[in-house]
Formats: C-alpha cells, structure tokens, sequence
C-alpha cells in the first residue's frame, strides 16, 4: 500500500513551537488549544510583515530541527515500511527547507520514507520565489491508498482519489470542520495504527 503522509502537525508538533515563536517575537500570548485557524497570520492575529517574519523564523534550520515528533509517528511508520508499504511525506513546506526537513526524518528514524515538497498553501510570499520539488501536475499522477493529514485547506489535494482513506490528526483548527466519508477523525498515531490494521 501507499501511504501519503503530510509533515507538520503530523510528523511534529509545530504549531505548538509557533506558539513560542509568535509569543517571543511579538508578545502575542495565544495557546496552542486556541488556534483556530490553520492560517496563523489569522489565529496569532498578525499583520503580514509579522507574519512574514513567524514563517521566516520557523523555517530557519536550527528552529525546524528543533520541532517534537508527534508521539508514535516514527514507530507507525517504520513498522508500515518493515512491511513492505511505500511512505511519501508530502509537505508544504518550500524546497528551501528540503535538506532540513530530510535531515530531521532522518534523525527520527524515517530515512526510508520519500520526502516531497508540493505547494499545497501558495506561501512563497515569506521565501521569496519559492521553488518546491513536486509540481501539482506530477502530484496528481500519484496514487495513494492512506493519507495523514491535519490541515482542512489540502484535503481539496485528495478529490482525484475517490477510493482514498483519509485519516485527519485531530487539530485545535480542525475540530469544527465537517469530514466526508472517507475521512476518519484520529486522536492520535496508536488509533491510525489500529485502523490500517
């Protein structure tokens, strides 16, 4: 089988380093079970030089290093891998953090898995010119049986897989977001272990 597995909030918790980042540049105090909104310009309520600077500062190497895995992540996927399944960590993160983010999966035991960087969010405006290593139209020739993901703006990156089982990582900023049939809400790594069975 093939697995599609998005990296932040997935693979670690960033949204959760973001807090820190916004509350140590800009004194804006909001906790991690408040943010509402996938877009963080809109949850730290920040103008968008401030936002440019959140992004700028959360993508430098030695701050994207330091994110936590989401417990149980690395262990779920290595096990899928021992066993003969394909894992393509499909990000939305900008080709520029394509060695960081490969050096972090590598650091947590996920040397195996495949790492894509796919624009899902049109965010080159913080990295100007911004160059991802996936095109859209490449992605969409790929086939997937299980997707990981978190945020409510890609699951549109899923319409072409009609047979696709997508399991949604329980989010502050996706609690309220109603999910079709195919998308199973997962409170975390041992609950999406037990459902790929």
């Amino acid at each position: 089988m093939k697995f599609y597995v998005d990296f932040d909030d997935c693979l670690c918790e960033t949204a959760r380093a973001f807090t820190g980042i916004a509350d140590r540049l800009f004194d804006k105090k909001v906790p991690y079970e408040d943010i509402r909104f996938f877009n963080l310009k809109e949850s730290f309520g920040l103008n968008d030089d401030q936002y440019d600077e959140l992004m700028i500062e959360g993508h430098r190497p030695e701050v994207l290093l330091s994110y936590e895995e989401t417990p149980g992540a690395s262990q779920t996927l290595n096990e899928l891998i021992d066993n003969g399944h394909e894992v393509s960590v499909i990000t939305g993160r900008p080709y520029s953090a394509y060695e960081t983010s490969r050096k972090w999966l590598d650091d947590h035991g996920l040397d195996r898995a495949k790492l894509f960087c796919l624009d899902k969010y049109g965010r080159d405006s913080f990295i100007k010119n911004s160059e991802f290593n996936l095109k859209l139209e490449d992605y969409y020739k790929m086939e997937f049986d299980y997707a990981i993901e978190d945020s409510p703006l890609a699951f549109k990156f899923f319409d072409h897989l009609p047979d696709l089982k997508v399991m949604v990582i329980d989010r502050p900023w996706n609690h309220e977001v109603e999910l079709p049939g195919n998308f199973t809400r997962c409170t975390d790594w041992k609950m999406i272990k037990n459902l790929i069975g």
